[in-house]
């Protein structure tokens, strides 16, 4: 008797399936994708610049509020077009123009978070943790790194 190899059945996928799905490497995107994308990218970065320039004027200097209230926007407007993008049927280019495109370019701390949540859903809760933590320890360490080589490569010539 002969056993094969049978696969298990597909999954629904969740959202770690979708991320990985938007950011494969080997993936060709056919040239409506990147339209779509494009437009999607300039959308984001124009809201960006424009909340970037509104919300400390009624939410003031003194803090980074309008950082985090776009970080915040950007990782629920993420959140809710990978949830949507299960539940209804929406094209890859529109998935892709608001998934990559617009959160992309508003913010990519929207990207990180649904990341790290898809781990955790996904019950890899150590990965995740350190997903998190080492992305914001390294991202500060990766800060200061770069303004010193900048302060070593731009010193005033006397």
């Amino acid at each position: 008797m002969v056993v094969s190899r049978l696969r298990p059945p597909p999954r629904t996928p969740n959202l770690l399936s979708v991320a990985l799905a938007l950011s494969h490497p080997r993936t060709l995107a056919p040239p409506l994708l990147l339209l779509y994308l494009a437009a999607g990218g300039v959308a984001g970065t124009l809201a960006r610049y424009g909340l970037g320039k509104w919300i400390p004027t009624w939410a003031g200097t003194d803090f980074p509020w309008h950082t985090l209230i776009i970080n915040l926007a950007g990782s629920f407007v993420l959140g809710f077009a990978v949830r949507a993008s299960e539940t209804m049927p929406v094209s890859p280019e529109v998935r892709g123009m608001v998934t990559i495109g617009f959160c992309g370019a508003f913010t990519t701390f929207s990207t990180f978070s649904l990341e790290t949540v898809a781990l955790l859903q996904d019950g890899q809760w150590g990965r995740g943790m350190a997903y998190a933590l080492g992305s914001v320890a390294a991202g500060l360490v990766a800060i200061l790194a770069g303004m010193a080589a900048a302060g070593a490569a731009f010193r005033p010539r006397l």
